[in-house]
């Protein structure tokens, strides 16, 4: 008998159950705005339920993502046990660019990150080459996002993180400036999606990943030669040189996706719907391929849950579009003209032709 696919939610992680928290919290959360107004400054309304939120200063927008890893770095510690190598340096950069990228969806740059390190037992900072490599990849990523370390905190969570384990996140402090560099939302139809493509698996999906691995061992080898493990420690590309650099270039973006939880299903976070067709999508690296077939996991789940080779979209006006693969190229980032928009009246969803899948609006409850 074939083996039953694997979903995302069999992993303890059921976006159904988390989505509509989010939504109760935007809710209590969007009462709040008026706080502010003390100071001399408002909320720019439209930014709650996208990846950064913005308050509104005289000549600029003050943008803010608080962001976490995940549990990519139980792999790390699981892959650590197999090599003796050490890749904290790698998922310091993952948890840097899930801050990061989300931020730069509304057009703004970070100006300095924070780490949070919460560690269920403090001795877990006296390995001095884990903490070392820590310390270094988080450095080098914030380099790579052109942004300040501005600091953090390391609190010691006793009996709500396991002694062995360490639970990473931080956030950002961005600025919009001049103010007409804001993303707005401001689709219209005919507008080109834009891709970037991935590293890989980038740090969404690893609950998934990690069961996987209970049956096939971080040591599998992939297809390429690599080991399971190795391609799952990729670090996430960092995004925020190509759209600094796109926005330089005089290029107005329309709107900004980093597909990260909810997969492709991402595509369509815009509040006004839109038929998103995509025609030309990337050759899944790998490790991706290695999943569906262990897992199994069908194509439904993987673009639905994984970013399958593609990390991050924009969309733009079909002249734009050469020049904006031009930009990424020249950060060594590959990307493509994916696909186009279309209106259909009130209908909402994303239409990827080639695997013949569609996901219509309300497989995306973040609002």
């Amino acid at each position: 008998m074939s083996k039953p696919g694997l979903k995302y939610a069999d992993t303890g992680v059921d976006y159904s159950a988390l989505d509509p928290f989010k939504r109760l919290a935007q809710t209590a959360a969007a009462q709040t705005a008026g706080n502010a107004q003390r100071l001399g400054f408002t909320e720019l309304s439209s930014s709650r339920g996208e990846s950064a939120y913005l308050i509104e200063a005289a000549d600029h927008f003050i943008a803010h993502v608080e962001e976490g890893l995940g549990t990519k770095n139980l792999v790390a510690d699981a892959v650590h046990e197999l090599t003796g190598r050490q890749y904290y340096d790698a998922i310091a950069q993952d948890t840097v660019a899930m801050i990061v990228n989300d931020m730069i969806t509304l057009g703004a740059l970070p100006v300095s990150v924070a780490m949070h390190a919460g560690v269920g037992d403090t001795r877990w900072f006296a390995d001095e080459a884990r903490a070392a490599s820590l310390v270094a990849g988080w450095k080098h990523a914030c380099d790579l996002a052109r942004a300040v370390w501005g600091g953090g905190e390391s609190p010691g969570l006793t009996g709500v993180v396991e002694p062995h384990a360490v639970v990473l996140a931080g956030s950002a402090v961005g600025v919009i400036k001049p103010k007409d560099r804001l993303i707005t939302g401001n689709i219209a139809a005919g507008d080109a999606i834009v891709m970037f493509a991935s590293t890989g698996i980038h740090a969404n999906g690893l609950s998934l990943a990690r069961k996987i691995a209970q049956s096939t061992g971080y040591d599998a080898t992939l297809s390429d030669g690599r080991t399971y493990g190795e391609a799952l420690l990729d670090p996430t590309h960092i995004y925020v040189p190509v759209i600094e650099d796109v926005q330089e270039a005089g290029i107005k973006l329309h709107y900004a996706v980093n597909i990260t939880g909810h997969g492709w299903r991402k595509l369509m976070r815009a509040v006004e719907p839109f038929v998103y067709e995509i025609d030309t999508i990337p050759e899944p690296q790998p490790v991706f391929t290695f999943m569906q077939e262990h897992g199994p996991v069908d194509d439904a789940e993987a673009y639905g849950n994984f970013n399958m080779g593609a990390g991050f979209a924009v969309y733009a006006r079909p002249e734009d579009v050469a020049r904006i693969i031009e930009v990424a190229a020249s950060h060594s980032i590959k990307a493509w003209l994916a696909g186009t928009i279309r209106k259909d009246a009130d209908q909402k969803k994303v239409v990827i032709k080639p695997k013949n899948l569609t996901y219509e609006g309300d497989s995306l409850g973040v609002r």
